[in-house]
């Protein structure tokens, strides 16, 4: 009795070890196309009424960006350079058309952004669902990209002022079944880990994570850019 005791937690144990080599390799880098840190977009700091001049490097790590995409065969369109007034812009932007999943509202997008992005649903998101829940991915529900607003409670531009961010709320399985990011986050054991995973792999791949941990007014979404130096994930 003592024995069989004692195969069942070494069981146990090697179940659990298991499920957390699993998360590891979903939370990992894989299928990244641009590094986090850099960003092909031109600078900021011209006065507003002037369209930037992109550098040569700057032009250089946009066209290999867009190479990229294309041999990952992420389908996508080119926007031209836009200058909204008040520090609002969308330089070196692209419009995401395909990339392998449907995502909702995907405006434009930084070509950094949008190549990370698709990495994350393919090599993230979807294996996550795969082995965390036992389903497909069928659509990647977003609240948007650009957007000329400043960080809530702040007189600072967000990046989404840059078409540098985008918010992610929502991924629907094809089971039928909908996770939102507001009721999920604190939902049952699978959905947390589910959750956490992919959020864990999307801090591999963008500058700047936030998440319902950080603060309350992102409890129902996770937050995505490429501005700052990175790293910073919560």
């Amino acid at each position: 009795m003592v024995e069989w005791a004692g195969k069942s937690r070494i069981s146990r144990g090697v179940a659990q070890l298991l499920m957390l080599a699993t998360t590891m390799t979903l939370a990992a880098c894989g299928g990244d196309l641009v590094p986090r840190g850099r960003v092909a977009t031109p600078s900021r700091t011209t006065p507003s009424s002037a369209r930037p001049q992109p550098s040569a490097q700057q032009a250089f790590d946009l066209n290999q960006c867009h190479a990229k995409l294309a041999t990952a065969a992420v389908a996508f369109t080119p926007l031209p350079d836009r200058n909204f007034g008040n520090g609002c812009s969308a330089y070196g932007a692209v419009k995401l058309l395909d990339i392998g999943v449907p995502a909702t509202n995907l405006g434009a997008m930084t070509c950094g952004l949008a190549a990370n992005f698709a990495a994350w649903a393919r090599y993230g998101v979807e294996p996550a669902a795969r082995a965390i829940l036992g389903a497909e991915i069928v659509r990647i529900e977003t609240f948007g990209t650009y957007n000329c607003r400043p960080i809530a409670g702040s007189a600072k531009l967000s990046e989404h002022a840059h078409s540098n961010a985008v918010d992610v709320s929502a991924f629907v399985l094809d089971n039928g079944r909908r996770i939102t990011i507001e009721q999920g986050w604190n939902g049952d054991s699978r959905t947390r880990q589910f959750l956490t995973v992919v959020r864990a792999s999307a801090c591999k791949r963008f500058n700047t994570v936030l998440s319902p941990d950080y603060n309350a007014a992102h409890r129902d979404h996770l937050h995505f850019d490429m501005g700052g130096r990175g790293g910073f994930c919560r």
